[in-house]
């Protein structure tokens, strides 16, 4: 188990990571399977630690809310000290995590990775109608059950489905939430009675073209109501009402009201405070750092990973799963425990539940070049397929919890950085 951190113990440690999510907890297993010695604190104040992915699950009828949760001291690697406070700031010159109770811990080398923030305050009026007048979330916990029981009780009307600007996490999941809920009534003969519109704020339904085709016939078999360049600004709940930007050809733009029976909505994400206005951020307040080691462009003993990176791969479990062995490797290369630096290729995937049973699965790196994990005969992530929805529903869930977090890098050993890798 993970030792708590008293104010007795050392308040200086080789490796400090912020943040205990799924990049936090995988980064400190791959550290201490390479090297069991080393000195490793965790910090984050969570009591709980969630398979995030499950969320499109859940709200789809498919998984239950509690099987994406486990305690964090559960997950937290042995050998690995947690620091169960949060982070007020950073002091990258003198190598120190402020907490925001006053204490100053050092560190040698620092990971970052405390995830994004979601920002339900920026879309006016939603945060005092979320869980309720039928307004829902799958990108949290609490709201993703009321998101299936939404579905199950529509039997008419009009369910609206929200994308806003990138970055995201996850950019496939809102329409993952429009897929799954149209098939259910799709199934139970209700689609028709039930319109269902996705208004998406940016210009293409998936940003790596490959996979479009197949995601269209699924937008014209549902018969969605397909919009873009519309960004939610504004929910009544209680007059169930949907307020939406739209951003002209010319750059002009026009507000549009939307009745709705149903709204499924995705706030503005953006990276946390502390990291916003901390050193480590760029001009957009994401980490600052090479795409390619993950190491900070200014501090040196300094890599992040995981969604508050600004690396432009996309912001999902997949991608931290490759990235967490790359900063372990580097980190034990700046310490001088390692010989060679290993390259993050920007590999991302999203599996696409298009219908329950079926998944388109997205696989990518940077540029958008397609990165499938199986030859084309076993699994063509471009064609909806029921491997794929096997790998999501039975395979995924597993391999986060003993491979993923557990250090153990099946599919996800680091490449060796060769010279034109962006140094």
């Amino acid at each position: 188990m993970p030792a708590l951190l008293s104010p007795a113990n050392s308040n200086h440690h080789t490796v400090v990571i912020v943040g205990a999510g799924a990049a936090g907890i995988a980064t400190a297993s791959s550290l201490i399977s390479r090297d069991p010695s080393l000195d490793v604190a965790l910090i984050d104040p969570a009591e709980v630690h969630y398979y995030q992915p499950g969320w499109t699950m859940v709200g789809g009828g498919v998984f239950t809310a509690p099987s994406t949760a486990r305690t964090m001291a559960s997950t937290i690697p042995r050998g690995v000290r947690w620091i169960k406070a949060r982070v007020q700031g950073f002091d990258p010159h003198g190598q120190q995590v402020i907490l925001d109770d006053g204490r100053a811990i050092g560190y040698q080398q620092l990971v970052v990775c405390p995830g994004l923030k979601l920002d339900w305050a920026a879309i006016e009026g939603l945060s005092e109608t979320l869980g309720r007048n039928g307004v829902t979330s799958n990108y949290r916990y609490d709201l993703a059950p009321y998101t299936w029981e939404l579905v199950q009780k529509l039997k008419q009307g009009r369910a609206l489905f929200c994308q806003p600007p990138m970055p995201i996490k996850c950019a496939g999941a809102p329409q993952k939430a429009l897929y799954l809920s149209c098939d259910h009534w799709l199934r139970h003969g209700r689609l028709g009675a039930v319109k269902a519109s996705f208004f998406n704020a940016g210009a293409v339904l998936f940003g790596v073209p490959d996979y479009v085709p197949a995601l269209m016939k699924y937008i014209e078999k549902y018969a969605v109501d397909l919009n873009f360049a519309h960004r939610l600004v504004a929910v009544d709940g209680a007059n169930k009402r949907a307020t939406f930007v739209r951003t002209m050809a010319d750059g002009s733009s026009e507000t549009r009201t939307e009745a709705f029976d149903m709204l499924h909505v995705v706030p503005p994400q953006v990276a946390p405070d502390f990291i916003r206005e901390s050193p480590l951020a760029d001009a957009a307040g994401w980490v600052d750092v090479d795409p390619y080691t993950l190491r900070h462009r200014q501090f040196a003993n300094v890599h992040a990973l995981g969604d508050v990176a600004n690396t432009s791969n996309a912001k999902t479990a997949a991608a931290t799963r490759k990235q967490a062995p790359v900063v372990a490797n580097n980190v034990l290369v700046a310490l001088g425990r390692l010989p060679t630096l290993a390259r993050y290729d920007g590999y991302g995937s999203c599996p696409l539940t298009v219908e329950r049973g079926k998944i388109v699965l997205a696989e990518f790196c940077y540029g958008g070049k397609l990165a499938p994990s199986f030859p084309s005969w076993l699994l063509d992530g471009r064609k909806p397929t029921r491997l794929a929805w096997l790998l999501k529903a039975q395979v995924l869930p597993p391999l986060y919890w003993q491979g993923m977090l557990k250090g153990r890098e099946w599919l996800a050993r680091p490449q060796p950085l060769v010279a034109e890798g962006g140094q």
